[in-house]
């Protein structure tokens, strides 16, 4: 029986998979903080704690999927085959980590919409509104 690859793609994948989804979520929702703020009306703790709970849905959506793609049916026995499966691998994985992206962005937008809309509706405009105790 010769020696197969499999075992050095996982070694390789994983890695890459936990970085790239590190490297999103740490942008994605640094930056967020801004739409957060704005949706919760500059209410901090709200905010931080929305935030968070996105990051962490965010980052067991994206490792749970990149998980489960991870298995490679078939024995690796040369290179070529091993960096053909790992650029499916991660390339796939990728293009899903851009859609989760811009659906995090889309609810980011809709939650800013939605708030606006609100406050528009409120007896109370939104410059009237004391943060201070917030």
């Amino acid at each position: 029986m010769r020696p197969t690859l499999n075992f050095t793609a996982y070694i390789i994948y994983l890695p890459i998979v936990l970085a790239l989804t590190w490297y999103v979520a740490f942008v994605l929702f640094k930056n967020s903080k801004v739409f957060m703020l704005d949706i919760f009306h500059g209410r901090n703790e709200i905010a931080d704690s929305t935030n968070k709970l996105f990051k962490t849905g965010f980052y067991l959506m994206n490792l749970g999927f990149g998980f489960v793609i991870m298995r490679v049916g078939y024995d690796l026995l040369d290179k070529q085959s091993l960096l053909e499966i790992l650029s499916t691998k991660i390339g796939g994985f990728s293009i899903y980590l851009g859609f989760m992206l811009f659906a995090n962005l889309y609810l980011f937008f809709r939650g800013k919409a939605v708030s606006k809309k609100k406050n528009a509706n409120s007896p109370i405009a939104s410059t009237d509104i004391d943060t201070s105790t917030n």
